[in-house]
């Protein structure tokens, strides 16, 4: 089944992080419960990927002005019926900022999540109220290229980690930049 993939990184992210098992069953139900999850047709909600892209000295966070919903986010989107979410964060990442290189951290073929959230969006033109059952990776960026502003964005811009709360202070940003800095010194304590 193709949403089993999915399903068992789910797995793998809740044994490590146990303390989110209920903040994950509405997804869990969600993708068990419809085949469509993957796409935008399916209206009560679907599956999304994002990324908590990290400069390459680790010290500041590559945020986006979303267009559309007029606040501060990481970059991702609609995985658009691919079923990988890690190749969907990836693609996002690329278009969302024009920058190519990125790896995840840690650098392994196959990373657990950053973070998992379901989040409302609200009503907009004709598109109604729906769900996003987001997977978030961290990834960190492989140069210093210039980025470039999408049409989805007012703005990019990097922000230094230490002053992110200045910017945002939106619990599940604010989820992702403190596993983020559990996830570089798990990453030093193992050097």
């Amino acid at each position: 089944m193709h949403r089993e993939p999915l399903l068992r990184l789910l797995d793998r992210f809740l044994a490590v992080h146990s303390e989110d098992r209920a903040r994950l069953a509405p997804m869990l139900d969600f993708v068990r419960g419809r085949a469509d999850c993957f796409s935008r047709t399916c209206l009560e909600g679907h599956v999304t990927a994002s990324a908590w892209i990290l400069s390459p000295d680790h010290r500041s966070v590559l945020l986006t002005h979303h267009r559309k919903l007029d606040r501060w986010l990481q970059l991702g989107g609609h995985t658009d019926g691919d079923t990988d979410v890690f190749r969907s964060a990836l693609r996002e990442a690329r278009e969302e900022s024009g920058m190519q290189g990125f790896r995840p951290l840690p650098d392994v073929p196959d990373p657990l999540p950053l973070d998992v959230d379901v989040h409302a969006i609200p009503t907009r033109g004709d598109e109604p109220a729906h769900l996003h059952f987001d997977v978030r990776f961290l990834l960190v960026a492989c140069s210093d290229d210039p980025f470039v502003v999408s049409a989805e964005s007012h703005d990019l811009r990097w922000v230094e980690r230490e002053r992110l709360h200045e910017l945002v202070d939106e619990e599940s940003l604010l989820r992702m930049e403190r596993r983020a800095q559990q996830a570089l010194r798990a990453r030093v304590q193992q050097t």
